[in-house]
């Protein structure tokens, strides 16, 4: 596979710009050795919410491709935005689960760049997007392997011993169920625009039938293919899983429910390939029900109340949408690429509805 498909950084855009000297300076004093050369900086396009940075050094430097987080402009530390917990929560996991980056350092120094940031080794590879990169290819059987190898990476997650691992204080962990269906429910009634179904038939239908949590454990809860890196080398297979800044201890099935909400397949109708963000509809990969049935077997769950999941992933999908469109709504924002996504609530809404008929469950 060339070197071509390799995920790449784009040009640094100067309303988020920081200072590389000061950062390569705090970089120095924490005994990385990076030589006199500044890098160059490029940044990330990908993600709607924590900037990501390449910082890139001369060859002769020994590990220096590196990748620096850091939140918007503006934002201090705070619970969307912790970018200690995001560090303390990939090194804590890197030695039980090696598909996370190295971290190099965190930094709390307000001075440095006026934010908590932190730098963590580059993993080079191809991140599949809405589509794969331009010219590359996958055959169906291909496809469906690399479909196993996203879920593979997920299950060995899930199967995570948090205890050994030290991480009991990621999350609150049980009654994870009930939270989240009251805390998603509060935040669409607060983000509820005039032009937006009400979403009370799913609200109550998931307040109704919660289970109990099936399990606590490590949860992702951004499981998507565009936070995965494939090997270059053979792209059905993962070296990396990125973007930890909402993991917690919950339930497995809930993370589950949340991912395939994204998960969007060839048979699916015109509006839901419409907004697509990865590339499941490719020939070969699993459907939903594959997904699940494969999960389930390697987890050793009952999928007999996977309804609830499946709705509850999808709602949240629809608050989520919501959020964004009520910044734009009310003129917190005045990028075009929002103005519809109202039209998509509307549709979640009827898809859950469409969900809960099928599933016979009052």
């Amino acid at each position: 596979m060339s070197e071509q498909f390799i995920d790449q950084a784009k040009a640094l855009r100067s309303s988020d710009a920081f200072d590389i000297q000061a950062v390569h300076d705090w970089l120095t004093s924490q005994g990385i050795e990076l030589g006199n050369e500044l890098p160059e900086v490029k940044q990330f396009s990908g993600g709607a919410s924590n900037l990501t940075y390449h910082l890139k050094y001369p060859d002769t430097v020994t590990g220096g491709d590196l990748i620096l987080r850091r939140p918007p402009a503006g934002h201090k530390a705070a619970s969307a935005h912790d970018m200690k917990r995001e560090f303390n929560v990939m090194k804590g996991l890197k030695p039980v689960y090696p598909f996370v980056p190295d971290m190099i350092a965190f930094c709390d120094d307000q001075s440095v760049i006026d934010s908590d940031f932190y730098v963590m080794e580059r993993l080079n590879g191809i991140i599949p997007r809405n589509n794969l990169p331009r010219g590359m290819t996958l055959s169906p059987s291909e496809s469906r392997n690399f479909s196993f190898s996203v879920l593979d990476k997920l299950i060995d997650l899930h199967k995570v011993d948090y205890q050994a691992a030290g991480l009991d204080n990621l999350g609150k962990g049980e009654g994870y169920v009930k939270r989240q269906v009251y805390g998603w429910n509060g935040r669409y009634t607060k983000s509820k625009t005039w032009n937006v179904p009400s979403f009370n038939k799913t609200m109550d239908w998931l307040s109704r039938n919660q289970p109990d949590d099936v399990l606590t454990c490590i949860i992702h809860n951004d499981y998507r293919m565009d936070n995965v890196v494939l090997d270059p080398t053979d792209p059905q297979q993962i070296i990396g899983v990125l973007d930890w800044e909402m993991a917690t201890l919950g339930d497995p099935l809930m993370d589950l429910g949340n991912s395939m909400a994204y998960w969007v397949q060839a048979d699916d109708d015109w509006f839901l390939r419409q907004i697509r963000r990865q590339p499941t509809h490719l020939p070969g990969m699993l459907t939903r029900d594959e997904v699940v049935d494969y999960y389930c077997d390697k987890m050793g769950f009952d999928k007999s109340n996977w309804a609830f999941y499946e709705v509850f992933g999808l709602f949240r999908l629809g608050v989520i949408v919501q959020q964004i469109y009520y910044r734009y709504h009310h003129k917190q924002t005045d990028n075009k690429a929002f103005k519809n996504f109202w039209l998509i609530v509307h549709y979640i809404n009827w898809r859950c509805k469409k969900i809960i008929k099928e599933s016979g469950i009052k």
